[in-house]
């Protein structure tokens, strides 16, 4: 199954290692490689993860990581990545 990452989550992500380099550049690359590893497992058992708080549908689904919640819709053909939240109550915002 495909891991397509649409332009929200790649803005956000994007913006928050901005944000860690500030502080360390070697985190920030370290954060970035641990949670696109974390996201590579998703194909193998897409409904493992709970279903998402934010939206009331089975096939959006949140994988927390580290305080964040990378928010995700199954699709028959792909896996869209399309949130990345933290304290927020709509990962659309």
């Amino acid at each position: 199954m495909k891991i397509v990452f649409k332009d929200t989550f790649a803005s956000r992500l994007e913006s928050q290692l901005e944000y860690i380099a500030f502080d360390s550049p070697t985190r920030a690359r370290k954060f970035k490689s641990d949670l696109l590893n974390r996201i590579k497992e998703i194909p193998t058992n897409p409904y493992q993860y709970r279903k998402s708080i934010y939206f009331e549908d089975e096939t959006i689904r949140d994988l927390i990581f580290k305080g964040y919640t990378i928010v995700f819709r199954i699709t028959e053909e792909r896996i869209e990545i399309f949130g990345f939240v933290k304290y927020q109550k709509d990962p659309t915002d």
